[in-house]
């Protein structure tokens, strides 16, 4: 939607002085469950959860500097509420960089590394300020009808760092989805975050064609779909053309900035990095490596503050219930679910007591028992730390599952973790997992309220 004045003097003006501070493309706003406050208040834990599970680099580095100045320039023109924008880079190599709600930003190393002038990281960058300012990621878990914000936005942290093997299902979503489906984007959205993206950069006095362009460096060198960044942000189609559109509508300007003497010094500066890969990451070897954060060990319970209290609560979530106790905690995302008592969740979101669930696609089917194996061999893969044994046979309400216990002695909250997974097979051909945790001195004092919880769950026909 364009605003146009009809007063011939004013019209004459504006084809003369650059239009500051006004983004021309208006998009409808989305619905919302959420107040900004809310929005902020949990986005800020979000985002220290990407700190504990992630190598941001530190706000007194270079590179974390420069991204910082050049993502306030161009804040500074995103249209509506005044969001508290910050800008942080990650550490790793791929390229991609995401938007959590609230106004936390990240960028990847390996999109500082892949621009080939500062309009292009601009692009990226004001691309990502759009998605804040049209609160996509909170329209998407309103979309998702979220129950309550526990289970939407409080589930943000969750979905990116829970400890231990639970904390690896969920990350991967087993497909990384779970809890972090808000970040993956309509082809409607990205639209408009381009449009919008386009205005800012156009304002903030740089060539708004370098937005595409960037689009297009990656798929040149990833093909179509062929990087995580193409992937979280698909192309809506005809992307440079509506771009050149929206510029058509635009003052001319005789000189745009595509790059400065300081973004090449930042080039030469991460040219010279060797981050670590996606794989490193989900591992945590990047911690023993250096990294940015260490896990704070979660301090451990008295049986006053997990025992069980009041009547027990029932959770429907996607295709299954279960009961809990009545003065625990529960949040749910789509297929994934969390129950907790009230300290069972850790400062950093770690969760040190309580259960998680999901669903689980194996690659190849088969046997409940060979199909259990994939889960556990993708859990493994995460943590390398892991020692499944024990594995058997189990009947929860008629369904034939399979049930086996682990230790973990690299759980994300320090010391030594015991997982109790029990895996169910779904109408749909997936899996039904559950994730019962609590650190190993204490497991066994848990065990029969898991086994209770356990013999509650039922699967639900889709």
């Amino acid at each position: 939607m364009k605003h146009w004045t009809k007063h011939g003097l004013l019209a004459a003006l504006l084809l003369l002085v650059p239009l500051q501070g006004w983004a021309r493309y208006v998009p409808h706003p989305c619905k919302n469950a959420f107040t900004e406050q809310q929005e902020i208040t949990e986005g800020q834990k979000a985002a220290r959860a990407v700190y504990q599970q992630m190598p941001v680099l530190p706000e007194s580095d270079p590179v974390s500097q420069y991204m910082q100045q050049l993502g306030m320039r161009l804040a500074a023109y995103a249209p509506g509420y005044k969001w508290p924008y910050n800008f942080h880079v990650v550490n790793v190599e791929d390229i991609n960089a995401f938007a959590l709600p609230g106004g936390s930003i990240f960028v990847n190393v390996g999109t500082i590394q892949a621009a080939e002038t500062e309009a292009q990281l601009a692009g990226v960058m004001a691309h990502e300020i759009s998605h804040v300012a049209q609160r996509h990621s909170t329209c998407n878990i309103t979309k998702q009808r979220t129950p309550s914000l526990l289970a939407g936005l409080g589930q943000i942290a969750a979905g990116i760092a829970l400890g231990g093997a639970a904390g690896a299902v969920v990350q991967q979503g087993i497909g990384m989805t779970a809890g972090l489906s808000f970040l993956r984007m309509s082809r409607e959205s990205e639209k408009q975050a381009d449009l919008m993206g386009t205005d800012i950069l156009y304002d903030a006095g740089y060539d708004p064609r370098a937005l595409p362009q960037f689009f297009e460096v990656i798929q040149g060198k990833y093909g179509e779909g062929g990087s995580q960044f193409l992937s979280d942000h698909p192309n809506p189609g005809n992307r440079v053309g509506y771009v050149n559109d929206e510029i058509d509508t635009l003052p001319h300007r005789a000189n745009y900035v595509k790059t400065s003497a300081e973004f090449t010094r930042i080039k030469k500066n991460v040219a010279g990095m060797h981050p670590f890969t996606a794989k490193q990451v989900a591992s945590g070897v990047w911690k023993q490596q250096g990294g940015n954060a260490a896990a704070s060990p979660m301090a451990r319970l008295t049986e006053s503050q997990w025992a069980p209290q009041g009547s027990w609560q029932t959770l429907q979530g996607d295709g299954f219930s279960i009961e809990y106790p009545g003065n625990w905690k529960s949040a749910s995302s789509g297929q994934m679910a969390l129950i907790a008592p009230p300290a069972g969740v850790g400062p950093q979101n770690e969760v040190g007591y309580g259960m998680l669930s999901g669903s689980f696609q194996p690659q190849q089917l088969g046997e409940i028992s060979a199909e259990t194996d994939q889960l556990v061999a993708q859990l493994k893969q995460q943590n390398p730390h892991m020692e499944p044994s024990g594995a058997s046979d189990v009947v929860v309400n008629g369904v034939r599952g399979r049930s086996l216990e682990a230790t973990n002695s690299g759980a994300a909250g320090g010391g030594t973790e015991r997982d109790w997974l029990v895996a169910l097979p779904e109408p749909s051909g997936t899996l039904r997992y559950v994730i019962f945790v609590a650190p190993d001195a204490d497991f066994q004092a848990l065990r029969s309220i898991y086994e209770r919880m356990l013999q509650t769950l039922k699967l639900i026909q889709k």
